[in-house]
């Protein structure tokens, strides 16, 4: 098999509803009963191939790693296939011995709940935005899992009747699972709901303890309190695109069937809760004329004053509810502001014969269009078609631009207040025909007596009597992408619906120590910055102050003269400074050091300033200097080392004064500057010969005592002394010799430690 990625024609990090869609698509086109392309049937079969590669989390995992594709790999672990809930059909026991024998604590009751990874990952999760889950992990040996299962058969048979789903997984087949949500250990019930995992910390598995911790995790936006002062307000909110359902009970605290159902429908059906106990509520119940000891359901379209459906019972079943909900779920006119919504309104059914087709109204999300859509409002409720047949909605055109645009062909330029009728063969591709003559461009809401309404709906009764036969086809065709969901969270949304999250998930994984503990980080660093804050209000006072006596410009500067800051800087050599100017240079960088005392130190500095300042720019090099005093042990050290001599060497300090040594700290050699210093242009060979030679000279004492071996107290009195003005005469010469690489280096195998006294 090929590149799975490039079959289905999607990037690396599609995610797996943007797989299933793009296989669809494929699916479709190179279907061999659709396509008589030679290659179809091949092209079909490698789509599917890919999908179901591409579709396994572990085998996406493997191939994306290993690029392995093969389901026969030893990469690939051998899972327990469970296929979905019931794994078993029977209970073995109960099949042979009968259900005399059967006990309340046998674990096959998980067995047959037991789901895998996939299922979780492909049908849990996507289900878990409308449907509450509950998942029990378990072991087959887990004698804790045991125990409780009566009081999970006991959950089941409480919550499923409630519209709970109740599932279980084996942690020790599926421990990626156990990871995912969050459960640390077994037996351990974990709450998948809107995507996310709630895992319960409780070791008492009773039915008022669930109950209290769904309620707990239930969004809090769920549905709203409604009494006497916002029932209107209620009512009239079906601009959102959602209907209304108003519950009356006889108590404070909401069903929890009802919250259920409520966010079931939580995207169609706006839910408003009525406690008939409160004094604030006795104008409703007076208005719907309501048993106070009944629970009743309401249900609102457009019309605030007449309901669509209702039902008054001691206890509303969950089932019955949710018919009733399910069949008036939508608006008389919804608007199509989402591809589910596309969907439910306008389902695509290309394998019935019977057309089931949508009119839709073009317009704009302006108060100027409030008539135009009234109108057909006006003119779907009056109409007799059944909502098998035919609906009637609206889109706002800068929404859904790319879906107008692909219907575009046979309409005007400007399709504003247009109407079209469209059937949807399948998720892309729709016929449709647009409605001539109809005109809803009206400045009246007097919908009875209009011409121009009635015009429009005779049109539009021509048009749809018309295309509902067999015989008959939509005059256009197009393929369109999916609607824009007007109701996605913005990115603002988002973050914090993530942050409630997290601190939800934190609410519940931290211990009491430990949050302790987070309490005091964040109290300390409220602390720091308070602090901060009280040192900022001091220093600006402080400005202000020196501003209004003058001794500070507006733009903070000082009114002294600040001190000029040197463009070249030169460096101390001490114990602290050695290891960054010597031992640990990079690469091609060099510490140029001049050797002073404490009496020449004011003389020397500033020509040897001049002389390096032309190189002030060269990022390679450092330029420092050094006391003899402090370091006369480290000089003598270095000399005998590079001399490759054990005989200890006695330097007279005053004669290493005005020296200058060019470090190479990476590559461990130094070049020396001296004015008596014997270096010349002749070979190297012969300059470490000479340099040996005046070790043993004793005509010049000068040279002898640079070098080491004595000195004499009467060397000062020789007619060939320098004097300390003339000492760095020549290291502008000798510093082109060292960039020229002339000067001789002298090696050493390790650079010795610099006193720290």
């Amino acid at each position: 098999m090929n590149d799975p990625y490039k079959e289905l024609g999607i990037s690396r990090t599609a995610s797996v509803p943007e797989v299933r869609r793009a296989y669809k698509q494929l699916a479709k086109e190179w279907h061999p009963d659709k396509n008589n392309h030679p290659d179809a049937e091949r092209k079909f079969v490698q789509i599917k191939k890919a999908y179901e590669l591409l579709n396994d989390a572990e085998r996406r995992r493997i191939y994306d790693r290993h690029g392995i594709t093969s389901e026969d790999s030893h990469y690939i672990k051998q899972k327990h296939d469970y296929s979905g809930y019931n794994r078993f059909g029977f209970d073995p026991v109960e099949e042979f011995f009968g259900k005399q024998f059967g006990f309340d604590q046998d674990i096959s009751l998980y067995h047959k709940l037991s789901v895998t990874a996939n299922y979780f990952d492909q049908t849990i999760i996507p289900k878990s935005k409308t449907k509450l889950h509950i998942i029990m992990f378990y072991n087959d040996w887990c004698f804790g899992c045991i125990r409780i299962v009566a009081a999970f058969k006991k959950l089941i048979e409480t919550f499923e009747p409630l519209g709970v789903h109740f599932a279980t997984i084996n942690a020790a087949h599926e421990p990626s699972i156990l990871r995912k949500t969050g459960a640390d250990d077994i037996p351990r019930m974990v709450l998948v709901l809107g995507g996310h995992s709630y895992v319960y910390r409780e070791n008492i598995y009773t039915q008022q303890k669930l109950a209290e911790f769904i309620r707990k995790k239930m969004p809090f936006k769920i549905g709203q309190r409604v009494n006497d002062d916002n029932l209107n307000d209620f009512l009239n909110g079906w601009t959102d695109n959602r209907v209304r359902a108003l519950v009356l009970e006889p108590r404070s605290v909401t069903r929890l069937r009802y919250l259920i159902s409520a966010f079931a429908f939580h995207d169609r059906v706006a839910f408003g809760f009525v406690d008939l106990t409160s004094k604030n509520t006795k104008m409703i119940s007076d208005r719907f004329k309501v048993n106070p000891k009944l629970d009743t359901l309401f249900l609102f379209n457009e019309d605030s004053l007449r309901a669509v459906a209702s039902i008054s019972m001691a206890d509303i079943p969950t089932q019955t509810l949710d018919n009733i909900i399910s069949s008036n779920q939508y608006l008389s006119l919804p608007r199509l502001s989402s591809q589910e919504v596309l969907e439910g309104v306008c389902p695509a059914e290309w394998n019935r014969p019977r057309k089931r087709l949508c009119v839709v109204l073009i317009t704009e999300n302006s108060p100027e269009y409030d008539n135009a859509r009234g109108a057909l409002r006006h003119i779907a409720q009056e109409s007799g078609y059944s909502l098998d047949r035919v609906r009637f909605a609206y889109m706002y055109k800068e929404k859904q631009a790319d879906f107008l645009n692909a219907i575009s062909k046979g309409s005007f330029e400007d399709n504003l207040l247009r109407l079209v009728v469209i059937w949807r063969r399948d998720s892309t591709q729709i016929k449709y025909e647009w409605v001539d003559g109809a005109k809803l461009d009206i400045k009246t809401t007097d919908f009875l007596n209009n011409t121009a309404i009635n015009a429009t709906k005779h049109e539009i009764n021509l048009t749809i009597q018309r295309l509902l036969k067999t015989s008959e086809a939509l005059t256009y065709e197009a393929f369109v992408q999916n609607l824009l969901d007007e109701h996605a969270q913005g990115l603002l949304s988002k973050w914090i619906a993530r942050l409630l999250y997290l601190v939800d998930y934190l609410s519940d994984n931290i211990e009491d120590e430990h949050l302790f503990a987070a309490l005091s980080l964040l109290g300390t660093i409220a602390f720091m910055f308070g602090i901060g804050y009280v040192m900022m209000y001091f220093v600006r006072a402080e400005e202000e102050s020196l501003k209004a006596q003058g001794q500070l410009n507006t733009d903070g500067s000082c009114n002294k003269p600040n001190k000029h800051v040197p463009e070249l800087k030169l460096y101390e050599l001490r114990a602290e400074k050695y290891n960054g100017l010597v031992r640990l240079l990079k690469p091609g960088c060099r510490t140029i050091l001049l050797i002073t005392d404490l009496q020449s130190r004011p003389k020397l500095i500033p020509p040897y300033h001049r002389a390096v300042w032309p190189y002030r720019r060269t990022k390679t090099l450092l330029f420092g200097h050094m006391l003899i005093e402090k370091g006369l042990s480290w000089y003598s050290e270095l000399l005998r080392l590079s001399l490759c001599t054990n005989q200890k060497l006695q330097i007279n300090p005053r004669n290493c004064v005005g020296t200058v040594i060019a470090l190479n700290g990476h590559r461990k050699y130094f070049c020396v500057y001296h004015a008596k210093h014997p270096e010349c242009a002749r070979g190297t060979k012969r300059m470490i010969k000479m340099t040996k030679q005046l070790l043993d000279r004793n005509d010049d004492p000068e040279i002898g005592n640079f070098l080491g071996v004595n000195y004499s107290e009467e060397s000062d009195a020789e007619s060939n002394v320098l004097f300390e003005d003339n000492l760095l005469d020549g290291l502008s010469n000798w510093l082109d010799r060292l960039f020229e690489g002339t000067t001789h280096r002298y090696y050493i195998n390790y650079w010795p430690d610099f006193p720290t006294k």
